[in-house]
Order: C-alpha cells, then structure tokens, then sequence
C-alpha cells in the first residue's frame, strides 16, 4: 500500500509540475494548463477514494501520533 501511495503522490507531483511547465511555456493560449490540473484533481480524489475504501475494508489501520 506504500508503495501506490509514493507512485500515485509522485503522479500528482508530475501533474503539477507539466501545468507549470505548460503554463510557462503557452503564455495562456492553450487548455494544456488546464487540463493538466484537473488531472491533478482527478488523481487526487482518486487517491483519498483509494485510501478511504483501504481503511473501511480493515487493509490499513491508523497508527496514531508516535
């Protein structure tokens, strides 16, 4: 479960960073932006849906402060 948490949060990083790339390169003029940060969205809700589904079916527990 670690391990799909570290690669869909380094899919959201990577979303991210090509809307700032898109952005800076495009000057606006194109949807690339803006569809690069709903993909971020997308990958975000879908994560929290993953982690929330994981803890309801008892795959992952909370540990607490340490």
């Amino acid at each position: 479960m670690k391990i799909l948490v570290a690669f869909a949060f380094m899919l959201i990083l990577g979303s991210l960073g090509s809307a700032l790339f898109f952005l800076m390169r495009d000057k606006g003029k194109s949807n690339r932006t803006v569809n690069a940060l709903a993909l971020r969205v997308g990958l975000s809700i879908t994560l929290f849906l993953i982690l929330l589904g994981s803890y309801k079916m008892g795959w992952i527990a909370p540990t607490g402060i340490r």
